[in-house]
């Protein structure tokens, strides 16, 4: 079982100056449920090396026994010190794509060309897509193989809304994952803000925050296995 992990690369918050990324336990959660069910985890980024972490996402609230481990974890942090430049990415190598969140995704991997055409070729040789929080925002291009929405007619979730006004980042991120998710015909479900809340409709398989990491990982091994 052979999954890939896309992480954003993309380290600034629109125009406040202030430094932004992936959200450490977007990463962590999901790779350890993976990994110790079996999953070889490949960890990739548009431009390859380190990607940028959000300094936010390490604040001691936000740090898990997850987070910690994966800060402890030789293995884990050279692959991430090292993440394959995702032109580099060959398709038929992985089972299902994993895209934690972090607010970096809004600006790069939402129209990455070879982000969306992995998605793309993924979905269509019946293989896994999962996305967390703000993870859902690569799935803005991606389409079916009849030039539909990817998300059109299906259930999906990502961060909402209210927890994106919760946080104060509603006037400055390029786009909302819900109207977004809603504007391409998705059919959004949310649960309550900050609750585990993850949605499966086949092979897409959406997360809405940070606290459905877990679970959304979850989900993507019961698809494996179903």
């Amino acid at each position: 079982m052979n999954i890939l992990m896309v992480l954003t690369s993309h380290d600034t918050l629109g125009d406040t100056g202030e430094p932004t990324g992936f959200w450490l336990e977007e990463l962590a959660a999901p790779y350890y449920r993976l990994k110790d069910a079996g999953a070889r985890i490949t960890l990739a980024s548009p431009k390859g090396g380190r990607p940028p972490l959000d300094p936010k996402s390490r604040d001691p609230d936000m740090m898990t026994d997850d987070t910690r481990r994966f800060e402890a974890d030789n293995e884990a942090m050279t692959a991430l010190e090292h993440t394959l430049p995702l032109t580099q990415v060959n398709e038929q190598e992985f089972d299902a794509v994993f895209y934690p969140g972090g607010h970096g995704p809004l600006w790069d991997l939402a129209g990455n060309a070879a982000s969306v055409s992995l998605i793309e070729r993924m979905y269509k040789h019946g293989k896994p897509v999962a996305a967390v929080c703000h993870g859902p925002a690569v799935l803005c291009h991606a389409r079916t193989p009849a030039g539909e929405p990817l998300v059109k007619g299906k259930r999906v979730t990502g961060f909402s809304n209210s927890e994106e006004a919760a946080v104060g980042l509603a006037s400055v991120v390029p786009f909302s994952i819900e109207d977004m998710l809603t504007g391409q015909g998705g059919h959004y479900r949310k649960g309550a803000d900050w609750s585990s809340h993850v949605v499966t409709d086949g092979l897409l398989i959406t997360g809405q925050n940070p606290a459905s990491s877990s679970a959304t990982a979850e989900a993507l091994l019961a698809a494996l296995k179903g």
